[in-house]
């Protein structure tokens, strides 16, 4: 097991170095562009997998770091460049972790390299589990899977929503309800290849931030998937049905919940880089801009809020890499420290942002500074992947052992 510490070896200060290089010469340049376009960056997704840094064995590499801090730098550095584009880069990545959280080996080496394809033929892959009437609560999911006895296949009906990559994506992982009387525990994940009849993009969301990220509903009408597309395999999923049944939680977990508990101190990690970017466009702000004869930053009103940021955003980082280590390293979230890291840095993203905007005054309203932008953008953060709302009641609930609503 990895000791816990704050110092980066080698190996992550060079992967680091890489990305915020990519970061820097080929996602800030072009930010503004496809966040006007709302569009998928195609172009800058490619150039990230001749480069080697839109792949599998590179996220693979990182997930894997024994020191539990690879996938928090990488998160941090891309999203420094943009959180847009950042998103479209990564975003494979969710359905990627749903994969590896849920199913077996054979099925991780069949279906997370279709997902990002290849350099030359550029792939993604996208998560389904919210739904229109389903957020938070996953237990409320309406989306059916049935198993065909005949055939052995199984078909899903429903519809999804919120969905990164949702209806370009090449595999689509969707989670849908088994067996509707055991709520979330009746729930499994399924795998729905490149180019299953009945699988559609339904409505593409324009939104208030992330517009470089696609993200739109998916549409499930009859969608037959073979049985092998069940993730973790039908044996597994009736024992974990049938302990269900009896009133037995031990052992089991929630298809959604398995993929979101994985995924927090990652999406933490990404809310600090556009912290820490919009933190460093208002400290350079505040050294050359001049008011009354001096630089702003000589103001104790400006120069405490640069504090402030400075100091959130590192207690931020921290809570995110702990969460990342103890998740390495197999120790237990006993007080919801995933959920912690997620939270504390989603607010941190937001307020340090606003603050950002305020130090640049009239200038931080507009397009011609990137700052608006990375306020635009750190909105999604209190609320895709469980709202501030949810992780509260989460960590209350560890920490109280009591089932709070």
């Amino acid at each position: 097991m990895s000791t816990f510490s704050l110092d980066p070896g080698p190996d992550q200060l060079a992967v680091r170095d890489w990305l915020h290089g990519f970061a820097a010469d080929v996602i800030r340049p072009a930010a503004a562009e496809w966040d006007e376009r709302e569009e998928t960056p195609w172009p800058i997704i490619q150039e990230a997998a001749r480069l080697g840094i839109y792949s599998l064995d590179f996220y693979a590499q990182q997930y894997f770091d024994p020191s539990g801090v690879g996938i928090p730098i990488a998160m941090e550095e891309l999203f420094w460049g943009d959180a847009g584009i950042g998103l479209s880069i990564v975003g494979t990545t969710l359905a990627a972790v749903a994969v590896l959280a849920n199913g077996t080996d054979e099925q991780i080496g069949t279906w997370a390299p279709q997902m990002f394809g290849t350099p030359d033929d550029v792939q993604v892959a996208a998560f389904c589990s919210s739904e229109p009437d389903a957020g938070s609560d996953v237990s409320a999911l309406r989306t059916r899977a049935v198993h065909d006895e005949a055939t052995g296949e199984w078909v899903l009906n429903g519809t999804k929503t919120w969905a990164t990559n949702g209806g370009i994506a090449a595999v689509h992982v969707v989670v849908a309800t088994v067996d509707p009387a055991l709520g979330a525990r009746g729930q499994a994940s399924f795998v729905v290849p490149p180019g299953t009849p009945g699988l559609s993009q339904g409505q593409k969301f324009k939104k208030h931030g992330i517009r470089a990220s696609h993200t739109a509903e998916v549409v499930l009408d009859s969608v037959r998937v073979p049985g092998h597309c069940l993730l973790g395999g039908k044996e597994k999923l009736d024992e974990r049905l049938a302990r269900a049944r009896e009133g037995v939680r031990k052992g089991g977990r929630n298809a959604a919940m398995a993929t979101f508990e994985a995924s927090r101190p990652a999406v933490g990690a990404q809310a600090v880089g556009i912290a820490r970017a919009a933190y460093e466009v208002a400290l350079d702000y505040a050294k050359t801009r001049v008011q009354f004869g001096r630089p702003i930053i000589d103001n104790q009103g400006v120069a405490f809020q640069l504090a402030d940021m400075k100091t959130r955003i590192d207690a931020a980082r921290l809570l995110v890499w702990r969460a990342s280590w103890m998740a390495a390293a197999n120790q237990p979230f006993t007080s919801a420290e995933g959920s912690m890291s997620k939270l504390y840095a989603g607010e941190t993203a937001k307020w340090v942002t606003a603050q950002a905007m305020q130090i640049l005054g009239g200038n931080g309203f507009t397009r011609e500074y990137p700052v608006e932008r990375m306020h635009r953008d750190s909105a999604i953060y209190s609320i895709f992947e469980g709202t501030s709302e949810i992780q509260r009641l989460v960590i209350a609930r560890a920490v109280s052992g009591l089932p709070i609503r």
